[in-house]
């Protein structure tokens, strides 16, 4: 396709991404779908340009005087100050956005960044900015959003119901594609690229899951045991459900919640393909749903994988930092959910609550307010529980917190607590 053709088409799915709070892979499916001209390399160059634009948003509107900058501006900076192209290409290729000299902009670029101010430099909006500053300084920051403005790698987790590691690296590697294991978890493995793994017979045959090594670590926390009730209480489309289903040796009971109907009947295919049969899909109204309180002082372990604001996942979603959440209605959505779900463990089990964001207020603040109503829950160090499970990683209290710029993994948070009567 003709290369003005793609840039155009760059630009209009950024500017609608921009535009509205529908999660950008959904649109980007939607607008391929609706331009079946754009082949293989071209949605390729497309969505890498698009996501890169949504990475470096405020660096790019910087060097174009402003964030007001157009989405067409917006993509001629990034193939100019990222992508490799020199300004001359662009404009002979038919880029011309409005009110940009890209020989100008080509030269601003290659001034130092030192002097820039800092959400530039971090390419975060102030109301991330400012949080991720009073909780890390400012030194840990610029390398927190360094590592979250990188693209994240492409993560495996064994599904040992079927196959182990070596099994699968060695499957994988006559089909063509190479991958090694990672270095935390034990079920987990990592692509040298963007391979096309899907279409792999080991894939189809259930031998793997496509799970970040963090999400794969929290589920370990859970520590369940065969023939144990045990609930996800925010199970989405799975991931974490699967995991948990593998540790349990395909025993006992899952029940996987959610609100969406949608996201579990994405669940039941990839529990089909895993050969997962102990795990029970329920469509649930909301937390008090009468479905739920049936379970109550019932269940062995409950996994809570609550609502977040998702800055953990900037790797791979970095549209969302460009949506300014609710906070204050968000934390409390996590707080009924918390509530709720460990209102479902019976004595001697255990909740964990996680999120996938860096924030002390999804974090810390909600497990402390929970705690102070709920003394007959005691936290377990995610040290210890982790080196029973093979996992040689030290944290500073209980609580797991992953970082990508420390442990190459999405942002997470997660703390184990029993119920002691």
């Amino acid at each position: 396709m003709p290369k003005p053709l793609l840039y155009r088409s760059a630009a209009e799915l950024l500017e609608a991404i921009l535009s509205n709070h529908q999660a950008a892979d959904k649109q980007m499916e939607r607008f391929f779908r609706s331009h079946p001209m754009l082949g293989q390399s071209d949605r390729g160059f497309v969505a890498e340009t698009v996501y890169g634009c949504l990475r470096r948003k405020r660096s790019l509107a910087y060097l174009l005087g402003g964030d007001a900058a157009s989405a067409h501006s917006l993509v001629a900076a990034y193939l100019l100050t990222e992508g490799g192209f020199s300004a001359r290409a662009l404009t002979e290729a038919g880029l011309r956005p409005a009110g940009v000299d890209l020989a100008t902009l080509a030269a601003q670029a290659r001034n130092p960044r030192t002097d820039w101010p800092l959400a530039a430099r971090t390419d975060l909006p102030d109301w991330l900015l400012q949080r991720l500053l009073s909780q890390y300084g400012e030194a840990e920051t610029l390398e927190l959003a360094a590592a979250l403005n990188n693209p994240a790698s492409l993560d495996l987790r064994v599904n040992t119901l079927k196959a182990d590691r070596v099994a699968v690296i060695e499957r994988l590697a006559k089909e063509g594609f190479a991958v090694a294991p990672t270095p935390w978890s034990m079920l987990g493995l990592r692509s040298r690229d963007r391979a096309p793994l899907f279409g792999t017979t080991a894939f189809g045959d259930g031998w793997f899951e496509v799970q970040d090594e963090g999400s794969q670590l929290v589920s370990l926390l859970l520590e369940p045991k065969r023939r144990q009730m045990v609930v996800d209480f925010c199970a989405g489309a799975g991931g974490k459900t699967l995991q948990l289903g593998a540790m349990m040796a395909n025993s006992g009971t899952i029940y996987a919640f959610d609100v969406s109907r949608q996201r579990l009947e994405r669940l039941k295919p990839r529990m089909r393909r895993a050969g997962l049969d102990n795990v029970r899909p329920v469509a649930i109204a909301h937390e008090r749903d009468p479905r739920i309180q049936r379970l109550r002082g019932k269940i062995d372990r409950v996994l809570v994988d609550a609502p977040c604001t998702g800055t953990g996942t900037l790797r791979r979603n970095p549209d969302i930092k460009w949506r300014q959440p609710d906070l204050t209605e968000l934390v409390a959505t996590q707080q009924r959910v918390l509530a709720a779900a460990a209102a479902l463990v019976k004595p001697g089990g255990r909740v964990v609550y996680a999120t996938c964001s860096l924030l002390r207020e999804e974090n810390d603040e909600v497990v402390g307010e929970f705690r102070a109503s709920h003394p007959e829950f005691r936290p377990r160090p995610a040290t210890e529980i982790l080196a029973r499970r093979g996992v040689g990683m030290t944290m500073s209290d209980d609580a797991l917190r992953l970082y990508p710029h420390r442990h190459n993994t999405d942002g997470f948070y997660a703390i184990a607590l029993d119920r002691e009567r």
